[in-house]
């Protein structure tokens, strides 16, 4: 069945137990936590005290990947990984989300395929790896990632699909959706302004349904494929500031579109 969550990262700078209250206040189904310097988000007894007062399960586990975290978990992305893992396995979470390495973390992208195909088959969690992004400068397109910015173009069995992402890579999440196929098993859902080549490299992150990107097309094209997985909403609220009452606002436009696009079976 599919669950609609609310990435921590939605509310940020807002705190933890702030994420899990408006998670709970704007209806959402559980969160997703996204691990950081905050050492809450880490803590296996704390993430599950704050699911227990709110009602609010975790759903998945997104991986120590952003530059504010670089330090979390240690320096090598695998090891990052195995302990994502871990983590999500001690507070029920079925997915853990992740990154491809940077490329020039060249001994650990060589790795990476093999790894996450290996976690999977001894702990038994979905490892969704997510879309990036390339870059380009003076014209010329550069893939900052390694294998690939592109986790369609790896072997391995589950994958994430961030709309933003797909913005920043001028590509329609429409397309990513259809060459992936059933290997689609984990949404971050947003938007974003562009779907042109070169995309934009804002990472926006906008309300869906703001933006540019095919958001209830492919949401509705996963309700009549059986789409089982969870989709998590991953938007930028800073602009919000501390008004939660707008925070809140955003949150529920959110899971309103989600549940009245993704629950919808052909």
């Amino acid at each position: 069945m599919t669950q609609i969550g609310m990435g921590t990262t939605s509310v940020l700078p807002r705190r933890l137990r702030d994420a899990f209250r408006l998670a709970a206040e704007a209806g959402f189904d559980g969160v997703e936590v996204m691990i950081t310097s905050d050492r809450d988000t880490h803590d296996a007894a704390r993430l599950a005290a704050l699911s227990q007062e709110y009602g609010m399960p975790v759903l998945s586990i997104h991986a120590p990947v952003l530059l504010f975290s670089s330090y979390v978990f240690g320096r090598n992305p695998l090891v990052k990984l195995r302990r994502s893992v871990a983590l999500a396995e001690a507070v029920g979470a079925t997915t853990v989300v992740a990154h491809p390495p940077y490329r020039w973390q060249r001994r650990s992208a060589e790795r990476f395929v093999e790894t996450v195909r290996q976690l999977s088959r001894q702990t038994g969690m979905r490892i969704a790896v997510e879309n990036m992004f390339p870059v380009t400068r003076g014209g010329i397109e550069h893939d900052p990632f390694a294998p690939s910015w592109n986790p369609g173009a790896l072997a391995v069995d589950a994958l994430t699909l961030d709309f933003s992402h797909a913005g920043m890579s001028g590509r329609s999440a429409a397309d990513l959706a259809q060459e992936w196929g059933s290997r689609l098993q984990h949404v971050h859902l947003c938007d974003a302004a562009s779907t042109r080549p070169g995309g934009t490299l804002r990472d926006e992150h906008l309300v869906p349904g703001r933006g540019a990107q095919p958001v209830a097309e492919v949401l509705r094209a996963l309700a009549g494929s059986g789409f089982a997985g969870h989709i998590i909403a991953e938007i930028n609220t800073r602009a919000c500031g501390r008004d939660d009452d707008q925070r809140v606002a955003w949150l529920r436009e959110t899971v309103e579109f989600a549940r009245s696009h993704a629950l919808v079976r052909h």
